[in-house]
């Protein structure tokens, strides 16, 4: 296998509302994804909130009121549901800990999100909270102090709360401000220490109140908040040019990959429509236009997008530099699939992880080449990474050998894509290095990190950090460019 690019980037990536914590501290106001409880049977998940009378409403953000938190406490738990990103695994008072683990295993990136509500706690104040910014601040100071750089994720699926009250989120063009105002005040104090920047998260599968502030689940509301994120994307990285030169942006996309199911014409045409509505976004966002089809999927999901005036030339105008993309299994699609961005229908020739979701590496570098081919932009893999249950062992060993199989037949396939089929990558950061609370189901046990947080799914335990067998396999990927993941392969 040829040599990997010296300059490629490795590292991890990790979520604010799943790793941050911090709640109600330094000023930080209230965010969309603090009324998610931890998906027990007797909490249900996902944009719920347990009401005086004990039923489950509309989140509002007067519900947790931050002045009634006494300080330093921790309020987790209201009413009896445990609400996990509050605590998340506290990088808030860890961070200089984590980071010196990440640096211990060769990370020269660390892929990171801010919580919007930490630097406008309402998302409409006329000034930034210092307070917030110099806790991002001391984190850029730590990784420099290792020679790690950031790749920042400016809006990782969440808001303020109060913009979500107030104006329903992305579904009012008001937001753009207040998000551009937040973006101003982040190139202005953080600047060229970031050459990185990713606008939005999975902006393909944001959707409802949690991710994009929305109320509504219809269609309308859904593309036409798409449209002010396109926009405010857009508008971001035209300001990232002009005040920071030589800065890059991308936006990341979930790109699981899509097989038909046959070759039947029928599911061959499906196969197209569905990836289609997946690369949808990225075609706006990269291309800087909508794409010929979109008159067929508006059509099918009875949409009228409402535009204004110059709104298609903000988007010609600043395209994405790169396309950052999340990659964990493959799906397939008949002409009778019920098929949304998460996944379609299961492969029968893949095996599947404790949650269902099939292990596809060969994938990987399919969607890779796929991407490349398409838009002819750099990428990024910004997520992969394998969810299972650890076990601490009686002498304290963490054996995850699973996910460092795992890891090594995608990377390998990574290796492939770039030095085989000349797919420009910058780089890849593992999701999860560190353990953290699921977004899917909000547990602590379904865990994805070289490093184990000694902590349940109720917030219980010592917050201990611990390395994996992982850690040090990593380290040593990491230290050879990827040369040691062909080291059991025979020589031709």
């Amino acid at each position: 296998m040829k040599p990997m690019p010296k300059d490629f980037l490795w590292g991890g990536a990790t979520a604010s509302f799943q790793f941050e914590g911090g709640f109600g501290e330094g000023g930080r106001g209230l965010s969309t994804h603090d009324f998610e409880t931890d998906g027990s049977p007797e909490h249900p998940r996902h944009h719920t909130l347990k009401l005086a009378d004990g039923s489950y409403g509309e989140a509002k953000s007067s519900f947790f009121n931050p002045d009634d938190i006494p300080d330093g406490a921790v309020p987790c738990f209201y009413d009896g549901c445990y609400y996990p990103s509050h605590k998340a695994v506290d990088f808030y008072h860890r961070y200089k800990e984590d980071i010196a683990l990440m640096a211990g295993m060769g990370f020269n990136v660390f892929r990171f999100s801010i919580t919007w509500s930490r630097i406008f706690p309402t998302g409409e104040e006329e000034t930034p909270n210092e307070e917030g910014i110099r806790f991002y601040l001391d984190v850029i100071d730590e990784l420099e102090k290792y020679h790690m750089e950031p790749l920042i994720t400016i809006c990782h699926d969440e808001m303020p709360a109060a913009l979500a009250d107030k104006y329903d989120g992305w579904s009012s063009r008001k937001v753009i401000d207040c998000y551009l105002k937040l973006c101003r005040v982040l190139f202005e104090r953080i600047g060229s220490r970031c050459r990185y920047w990713l606008t939005f998260n999975e902006v393909n599968a944001v959707r409802g109140y949690a991710s994009c502030g929305t109320r509504k689940a219809d269609n309308q509301t859904h593309y036409q908040a798409m449209h002010h994120i396109f926009l405010a994307s857009a508008l971001a990285t035209k300001m990232g040019h002009e005040m920071m030169p030589g800065s890059k942006f991308g936006a990341m996309y979930a790109l699981s990959e899509i097989y038909p199911a046959t070759c039947r014409p029928e599911d061959m045409m499906r196969h197209m429509q569905c990836r289609r509505e997946t690369l949808f976004f990225i075609d706006v966002m990269a291309r800087g236009y909508y794409p010929s089809y979109t008159g067929d999927i508006f059509e099918r999901r009875g949409v009228t997008l409402k535009k204004e005036p110059g709104d298609d030339g903000i988007l010609a105008a600043s395209p994405l530099d790169y396309v950052s993309f999340s990659y964990y299994r493959s799906c397939t699609v008949s002409a009778e699939s019920n098929f949304n961005v998460i996944g379609g229908d299961p492969n029968p020739y893949l095996q599947s992880t404790p949650w269902g979701w099939p292990i596809d590496p060969i994938g990987l570098r399919y969607v890779m080449n796929e991407i490349y081919d398409r838009y002819q932009k750099p990428l990024f893999i910004v997520e992969n990474g394998l969810g299972a249950v650890d076990t601490v062992e009686a002498d304290g060993s963490i054996n995850d050998d699973y996910r460092i199989a795992y890891l090594k037949d995608h990377l390998r396939e990574m290796q492939k894509a770039i030095c085989q089929d000349g797919v420009e990558c910058l780089g890849y950061t593992m999701w999860g290095c560190i353990d953290l609370v699921s977004l899917s189901t909000g547990e602590m046990r379904k865990r994805y990190g070289f490093i184990y947080v000694d902590m349940d799914d109720k917030g219980n335990g010592t917050l201990e950090r611990r390395k994996k067998k992982s850690y040090d396999w990593m380290k040593e990927v990491i230290a050879t460019n990827g040369a040691c993941l062909w080291d059991d392969i025979p020589e031709e």
